[in-house]
């Protein structure tokens, strides 16, 4: 499949959903600077609404629903950050959300996808039970499909976080962003092909799930694999369009361990005192670790989300204080 969305495209996304987006700050840390051996600045999706960048996304699509459309309502699948903001776009603009979502999915996680207003629709926990619940859903409903990253309208809004980053910092040298099915990166790719002077823009991958990596630089898409990381967002295959957008805009993907993950998570924590989520660290732990052998270049970096389930590190403190 060839690349469909014309770069321009992220522009009318922005100016289609400013509205109802927060403009996240991006921040920055001597310390990190320092570690890395580069300016690093971060863009904080992690204070967007619904905790994460796919709001962005989910707020686009749901925009251009036309009224009869948005009287049948949205339906996807999903067990993370695309359920609560589809969730959340959808009450904004006055229609139903159904989420199918597997049965081994994390309470948390139902319970705030639930408190958007949506309707959670249980199903096994197999890619093919999810698949064939939507379809029933749409069957019953008529509900509009919201896919969470293989669609030309959410790859376009994703794009937006990029877009703002490039406005607030001119000049990058080059982007990082996380890769699971690609809506981010293929987004942010297109993104910085409106800055006068391109970034370079890089995709970072757990090494256990890989699976982007590997269609990267085998030329094609990789559909199966078996992802084993901590990285919970970044554990769907990459998408169609969004390989098609990657392979043609991407210079490269680079490939971080759990324990680098982990390390990075724990650093800006720590340093930044806020709040990410291990798929957000997946995109700092390249800049930390020096995995790009550059050194002086303003190197700008997708915080993606920091939607953290924190009940047993306060479990463990409320033990320790007993």
């Amino acid at each position: 499949m060839n690349e469909t969305i014309p770069p321009n495209a992220i522009r009318e996304a922005l100016d289609r959903i400013r509205p109802h987006i927060h403009r996240t700050p991006v921040l920055t840390s001597r310390t990190l600077d320092a570690e890395a051996g580069n300016s690093v600045f971060l863009k904080c999706e992690n204070f967007q609404r619904a905790g994460a960048f796919k709001f962005r996304g989910a707020c686009n699509a749901v925009s251009q629903l036309t009224a009869e459309e948005r009287r049948r309502g949205v339906v996807t699948h999903s067990s993370g950050n695309h359920a609560q903001a589809l969730a959340l776009a959808a009450r904004l603009f006055g229609t139903a959300c159904r989420v199918v979502m597997p049965t081994n999915a994390p309470a948390v996680k139902r319970q705030a996808t639930e408190s958007y207003g949506a309707t959670i629709v249980p199903c096994e926990p197999t890619l093919e039970a999810r698949l064939a619940t939507v379809e029933r859903v749409i069957a019953e409903t008529g509900a509009v499909h919201i896919p969470p990253y293989d669609d030309d309208r959410i790859i376009a809004g994703q794009g937006t976080a990029a877009l703002e980053l490039l406005e607030d910092v001119p000049e990058l040298d080059c982007i990082l962003a996380p890769v699971g099915g690609g809506g981010l990166l293929s987004g942010t790719a297109l993104a910085a092909q409106l800055a006068a002077k391109p970034p370079a823009v890089i995709g970072c991958e757990p090494a256990g799930a890989d699976d982007a990596h590997r269609s990267f630089y085998a030329g094609v898409r990789v559909e199966r694999a078996t992802p084993r990381t901590i990285a919970d967002g970044l554990r769907t295959t990459l998408g169609v369009r969004n390989f098609a957008i990657i392979r043609a805009r991407v210079r490269d993907i680079v490939l971080v361990t759990e324990e680098e993950i982990v390390e990075a998570m724990r650093f800006v924590w720590e340093r930044m005192k806020i709040v990410i989520e291990p798929s957000s660290a997946v995109a700092v732990a390249p800049a930390l670790f020096r995995k790009l052998k550059v050194s002086d270049q303003k190197i700008g970096v997708i915080v993606s989300g920091g939607n953290v389930d924190a009940r047993a590190l306060f479990e463990r403190l409320r033990q320790g204080s007993a």
